[in-house]
């Protein structure tokens, strides 16, 4: 058994083969990270306390099978690893720990700052059993300054980093409708985890990557920042508009809502001629986009125009109608995005196992020409990959493994 769990411990194809992660992480933002590392071929090793597993193995939606439920939640940000148990507050956990860490080449976690110093497995001491190890640390505020230890969800970041004051609408500013501070905090945190990869490859020294959901909130502000340092004005909520280009926004159509956002000189004259309208392509008073971006020419002309226009028709008709020709979309459900055969095509929906179920679940939108792994894809349950990690890649005899069984550390 433990020679067939082997095979599948440290992954020989893909571009990320060889490469060991050591996920401490829970619930999103870490998860994320490394999920989005095993998709590209990394051997992810998700480690759990064994009586204290990632609570998202209890988020909804669930399968019901049988006497149990199993967490659609779990599988989506979990799937591609293996998943082990390990208690690393007892000084037998930790000295297990310490030991995957010579093996691996990064490790992530998402605890509070502090947490891990207080473990006795800060990165001084991971760096000294490994020099070139990698420490990925995804948290609220970072591993410095004088919030470092606050605690934090997604809201928070969107809240301090300024996005939840820019979105909506102008009397009601509201938080983005997913959690974007967990997942950017993600991305930016497999980024920073493969460029210090890169240079621990070629000097043999890892360093620490420290991601914080506040910072990745604030680089996704746009131009909110340099437009308050340059003039003074603080942005707010410009609903499904934007700020200074128009036509470039929802707009009503027959059954829903459409984006449309033929702003440029050449895509205006596009959609002039898309919808037949002779009389605003002429017009003088719309002719460049400096003009168009006048709130009062919008007002005026602009936006009655496109809304004309929109309005006579249903989503697919302006799909297809407008084609390539302009930027042009329709506003979609989930459920229309789920049916989306270009979405499909790209693999955007694929499916992974986790226990007896299989869910449908968000692909990876990172597309290499020498493929990637979320295609056929399965979650592990709590431990499951105990033998083959232990036994196997450690390298544990037999006695050590039933002791620490028995003691309750893995």
């Amino acid at each position: 058994m433990v020679a067939q769990q082997l095979e599948s411990i440290v992954r020989a194809h893909g571009s990320l083969s060889g490469v060991v992660v050591l996920d401490l992480t829970r619930v999103v933002a870490g998860p994320y990270c490394a999920m989005i590392l095993a998709d590209l071929g990394a051997t992810v090793i998700k480690i759990e306390h064994p009586r204290d597993a990632d609570l998202t193995r209890e988020f909804p939606p669930f399968r019901q099978l049988g006497d149990k439920h199993v967490s659609g939640f779990f599988a989506q940000y979990n799937r591609n690893k293996l998943a082990v148990n390990l208690d690393l507050k007892s000084e037998e956990g930790k000295q297990v720990f310490l030991e995957m860490v010579a093996k691996a080449h990064i490790v992530m976690e998402n605890f509070r700052p502090g947490t891990m110093d207080k473990l006795g497995l800060d990165y001084q001491t991971l760096k000294a059993a490994n020099p070139a190890i990698v420490f990925a640390a995804v948290s609220g505020f970072g591993q410095s300054g004088p919030n470092r230890t606050r605690p934090a969800y997604d809201s928070t970041a969107q809240a301090t980093g300024g996005l939840w004051s820019m979105n909506g609408l102008a009397e009601e500013p509201m938080r983005v409708g997913t959690v974007l501070g967990d997942l950017s905090a993600g991305l930016f945190a497999a980024v920073g985890a493969l460029a210090a990869l890169r240079q621990a490859e070629r000097t043999g020294q890892g360093q620490m990557v420290d991601v914080s959901q506040q910072d990745a909130i604030v680089s996704l502000t746009e131009n909110a920042v340099v437009t308050y340092t340059e003039t003074g004005k603080v942005t707010t909520p410009s609903g499904n508009g934007h700020p200074f280009v128009k036509p470039y926004g929802r707009y009503r159509c027959k059954d829903g809502y459409v984006f449309f956002g033929a702003y440029t000189d050449k895509f205006w004259m596009e959609a002039c001629k898309t919808f037949g309208d002779e009389e605003m392509a002429a017009d003088p008073e719309v002719a460049t986009m400096a003009q168009r971006f006048e709130q009062g020419v919008y007002e005026r002309k602009v936006d009655p125009a496109v809304r004309r226009w929109c309005g006579k028709y249903t989503k697919a008709e302006l799909e297809a109608m407008v084609g390539d020709r302009f930027p042009l979309s329709p506003i979609k459900g989930i459920d229309e995005v789920v049916a989306d055969p270009h979405l499909r095509q790209r693999d955007m929906l694929v499916s992974v196992q986790y226990e007896e179920a299989s869910f449908s679940v968000f692909g990876n939108p990172v597309k290499l020409s020498g493929g990637t792994f979320e295609r056929g894809a399965s979650a592990p349950s709590a431990g499951q990959h105990n033998e083959g990690v232990y036994s196997g890649w450690l390298g544990m005899d037999h006695t050590r493994y039933a002791e620490l069984q028995r003691l309750g550390v893995i």
